[in-house]
C-alpha cells in the first residue's frame, strides 16, 4: 500500500510561517473594523480579505531597492513589506502619526520612503490611474541605467498592483503601450475578483486582463492561482527574476475571491446574493493555506499559536491606534508645495554684446543649457525628438545633440506624458515634457489633478513631484478652434501646481530654468503668437538674450511699463495687470495715454505676486485686469474681484476686467478670431473709459 506524501516546497519555513501569521493578521483587522463600524467606518476603507495569498506572495519578495504602486485593497501587501497593523490603523482613523499622510488620505493609500522597505510614492483613489506613474518610475529607472546614472549591483523592479476591472481604463492601455515600446522593468500585478463595486466581470469586459494583454507585443503574460500561496509565490518570484534581469515587462493575472465588502461604504450584502458569497468563500486562501502547511511539517498547535499571535497583535494595535493623538488642525496648510531653492534673480539679463533672441529660441537655449548641465534631465513629448524637434522647432537639434534616449518622441498619449513625470520624479529623473497644444491637454487632466497636484500634500511632504510641462498656448492668426485656446483659468483651479506665463525671451529663459529646478509640478504656458514675434505689435517679445546663469524666481511680477510720477500725483494714472499677449495689447493701447499707464507683467500666475499687484492698484487707484481668455468666470475676473475687495479704500473706480468673448472656441476664419479676442483698439477704449471714470 503506497502512502502519498506532499511535494517538497521550495519556500522556507520562515516565509511560510510569516505568511500564515500575516494572513490571520489581515483577517483579524477586517473583523475588528466590522465589529467597530461606528468608529472604523467614520472614514471609508477597504480590506484585503480574499486577496491575502497573492498580496503576501508578492510583497514578501520585494527588496528595499524596489518600487511599489499598490491600490486601495492592498492591505496585505503593506503588511508583507513590514508595515505594522498599528501604523495602518493610524491611517484608518486619520491620526496625526499616520506614517503615510499624517491623517490626510484614506486607508491603504500609502506613500512610504523608509529605509529597508520598497519606495511607495503617493497613491491616489483614481482607479487605474496609478498605472501611468508606476510605469513612469520604470521608465525613469531604465533611462538612468542607460545613461550611467543607476546604482551598481542588483537592479530594482517596479510592481504596480491593480484590480482587473480597472484594466478597461484607457490610461492603462497608454501605460502598457509605453512599457512594451521601451521594454520597461515593471510587473503589473492584476488581482481579479470578478467584481467592480456592484458590476460583475461579464458586465464590464469582453475579456480579462490576461487575454487583453495579448495585444501588447513584448508584454510577458503569466497567470497565478491567487488563492494558493505557493503558486502565487513561485509565479511572482519568476516574474520578479524576469524583470530584474531586464528581460521586459510582465503582467501577472491572479484570480482571487472577494470576501469582504467593496468598501465599508458599499457593503457586500447590499448587492451580492448568498450564492455568490458562498462561491467566493470556497476560495478563501486562509483555510487552503492551513491545509497546505499541515502537509508540510507544520503542526496544528504551531498554526494555532501563530493565529493567536496575529489576533493579539491586531487587537492591541486597534486599541493603541484608538488612543493615539489626533491631528493638529493648525497644520492644515503645510506641504502644499515643497520649498524651491530658487529665491532670487541671478545672472545677467542683458549681458554685454548679447544679440536679440526670439522667445522660441530662448526656450530652446534654456532647455539646451539644462540638458547639458543636468545629466538626470530628459525631454519628451509628441514630435519633440527626431529630426523635426517640435512642430514649432522649439526642440530643434536637441535629439541630435543629446541622443534619442534623452530627447524623444512619445506616442499620442497626453495622459502618459503628464502622469509619467510623477514616476520619473520619484526615481530621481528630472523630466521636461511637452503637450503639443493647450487644446490637447484635456486627456492628461486626470493625471495632473489626481497624481501630480496632490502628491506633496497627501504624502505629508515626502513626495513633491518635479515636473516641467511645456504647453504652447494662445491664438496666433487663423489657428482655429483646436489650436488657439487659452486654458489658464482651468489650470489655476488645480491646487498644488505652479503656472508660469512668460511674455518675452529673457523671461522665457529665466523662468524656464527656475521651473526646472523647482521641486513642484510647473506648467510653462508659452504663447505661440509670441514665439517668433511675427504677430504685429509683438516685436518687444524679442530681447537681448540673458547669459547662461540667468534665472528668475517663480512668483515675481515685473513692471513692464511705468507711469509718470506727475500723472500719478494728479490722479490721472492707472495700472493694467496682464500677462502673455496682453502685455502687447496694453503697450500699444497706452500710446495715446502718455505717462498715464503702468503695466504689470505677472509672469507667474500661481504663485501670484499679490504684493506687487496690490501695491500697483493702491498707487494708481484705477486698474484693468486684461486676459486673452473668455472673460466670464476667468482668472482675470476673479483677480479683479479680489482687488476690489482688498483695495476698496484706495480705488477711484471699480477694478475692471477685460478679455475675449464668452464663446466655446475661436473660429477658423481670422475675422472670427479678431471679433472674439481683445486687441489694442479695444483695450484703448477700456483705458479711456477707466481714466475718465
Amino acid at each position: 500500500m503506497s502512502v502519498k506524501t506532499a511535494k517538497k516546497t521550495n519556500i522556507s519555513n520562515e516565509i511560510l510561517e510569516k505568511a500564515y501569521r500575516l494572513m490571520h493578521t489581515a483577517k483579524r483587522m477586517a473583523e475588528i473594523y466590522d465589529e467597530n463600524k461606528a468608529i472604523a467606518s467614520k472614514y471609508v476603507h477597504s480590506t484585503s480579505r480574499g486577496h491575502e495569498a497573492i498580496q503576501l506572495a508578492a510583497s514578501m519578495q520585494l527588496k528595499a531597492i524596489d518600487y511599489l504602486a499598490p491600490y486601495y485593497r492592498d492591505e496585505s501587501i503593506l503588511l508583507g513589506i513590514g508595515m505594522e497593523p498599528y501604523e495602518l490603523m493610524l491611517q484608518l482613523m486619520a491620526k496625526k502619526d499616520d506614517p503615510f499622510s499624517g491623517g490626510r488620505s484614506y486607508y491603504n493609500h500609502p506613500s512610504l520612503k523608509r529605509e529597508g522597505m520598497p519606495t511607495i510614492p503617493h497613491q491616489s483613489s483614481a482607479t487605474g490611474m496609478q498605472v501611468i506613474p508606476a510605469t513612469g518610475m520604470a521608465h525613469g529607472l531604465k533611462f538612468k541605467e542607460e545613461h550611467g546614472l543607476g546604482s551598481d549591483g542588483e537592479k530594482p523592479v517596479v510592481v504596480c498592483s491593480l484590480g482587473d476591472g480597472s484594466v478597461t481604463e484607457g490610461e492603462v492601455a497608454e501605460a502598457f503601450q509605453m512599457a512594451v515600446l521601451k521594454n520597461l522593468p515593471i510587473i503589473y500585478l492584476v488581482q481579479d475578483n470578478d467584481w467592480g463595486i456592484s458590476a460583475t466581470g461579464k458586465e464590464m469586459r469582453a475579456m480579462d486582463a490576461y487575454e487583453y494583454a495579448a495585444g501588447f507585443k513584448g508584454l510577458k503574460r503569466m497567470q497565478a492561482n491567487g488563492t494558493d500561496f505557493e503558486d502565487s509565490f513561485n509565479k511572482m518570484g519568476e516574474a520578479i527574476k524576469y524583470v530584474r534581469n531586464r528581460k521586459g515587462p510582465v503582467l501577472l493575472h491572479a484570480n482571487c475571491p472577494l470576501l469582504g465588502h467593496h468598501t465599508s461604504g458599499v457593503r457586500k450584502e447590499w448587492y451580492r446574493g448568498e450564492e455568490d458569497l458562498e462561491m467566493h468563500a470556497l476560495g478563501d486562501p486562509i483555510p487552503k493555506f492551513h491545509k497546505y502547511l499541515l502537509k508540510h511539517d507544520f503542526s496544528e498547535e504551531e498554526l494555532k499559536k501563530l493565529e493567536k499571535e496575529a489576533i493579539k497583535t491586531a487587537d492591541e494595535a486597534y486599541q493603541k491606534a484608538l488612543d493615539a493623538e489626533d491631528v493638529d488642525a493648525s497644520d492644515v496648510e503645510l506641504h502644499e508645495f515643497a520649498e524651491t531653492p530658487i529665491t532670487e534673480e541671478k545672472g545677467q539679463r542683458k549681458p554685454k554684446g548679447a544679440e536679440k533672441s526670439v522667445m522660441v529660441d530662448a526656450a530652446l537655449h534654456a532647455v539646451d543649457d539644462i540638458l547639458q548641465n543636468n545629466p538626470e534631465a530628459l525631454f519628451y513629448g509628441q514630435d519633440v525628438g527626431g529630426t523635426l524637434g517640435g512642430v514649432f522647432r522649439e526642440a530643434a537639434n536637441l535629439a541630435k545633440k543629446y541622443g534619442d534616449g534623452r530627447v524623444f518622441n512619445t506616442p499620442i498619449q497626453e495622459a502618459y506624458i503628464i502622469g509619467s513625470t510623477a514616476g520619473m520624479s520619484v526615481v530621481g529623473a528630472k523630466p521636461i515634457v511637452e503637450i503639443q497644444f493647450a487644446d490637447y491637454i484635456w486627456p492628461g487632466m486626470n493625471q495632473l489633478v489626481e497624481e501630480l497636484s496632490k502628491s506633496c500634500y497627501l504624502s505629508n511632504g515626502k513626495f513633491p513631484i518635479q515636473s516641467l510641462i511645456r504647453v504652447p498656448i494662445g491664438a496666433y492668426g487663423g489657428g482655429g478652434p483646436y489650436h488657439s485656446g487659452s486654458i489658464e483659468s482651468t489650470l489655476l483651479t488645480i491646487r498644488g501646481i505652479k503656472v508660469v506665463y512668460p511674455s518675452n525671451a529673457a523671461d522665457m529663459k529665466g523662468l524656464m530654468k527656475a521651473a526646472f529646478h523647482d521641486p513642484n509640478p510647473v506648467i510653462m504656458l508659452e504663447h505661440k503668437g509670441l514665439y517668433w514675434s511675427k504677430v504685429p505689435g509683438t516685436d518687444g517679445a524679442k530681447n537681448h538674450e540673458p547669459d547662461d546663469d540667468y534665472i528668475i524666481p517663480l512668483g515675481k511680477a515685473r513692471i513692464e511699463q511705468e507711469a509718470d510720477q506727475d500723472k500719478i500725483d494728479s490722479g490721472e494714472s492707472m495700472t493694467i495687470i496682464t500677462y502673455g499677449m496682453g502685455i502687447y495689447w496694453a503697450k500699444a493701447a497706452s500710446e495715446n495715454f502718455k505717462g498715464q499707464v503702468e503695466i504689470v507683467d505677472l509672469r507667474t500666475l500661481n504663485p501670484l505676486d499679490w504684493e506687487t499687484v496690490k501695491a500697483s492698484v493702491e498707487k494708481h487707484g484705477r486698474a484693468l485686469v486684461l486676459t486673452e481668455e473668455p472673460l466670464l468666470n476667468s482668472f482675470a475676473e476673479s483677480l479683479a474681484g479680489r482687488l476690489n475687495q482688498h483695495c476698496f479704500e484706495y480705488l477711484d473706480a471699480p477694478v475692471k476686467s477685460y478679455g475675449a468673448l464668452n464663446l466655446p472656441a475661436i473660429g477658423l476664419n481670422v475675422e472670427w478670431e479678431k471679433a472674439m479676442l481683445p486687441n489694442a483698439e479695444k483695450v484703448e477704449k477700456e483705458i479711456g473709459d477707466l481714466l475718465g471714470y
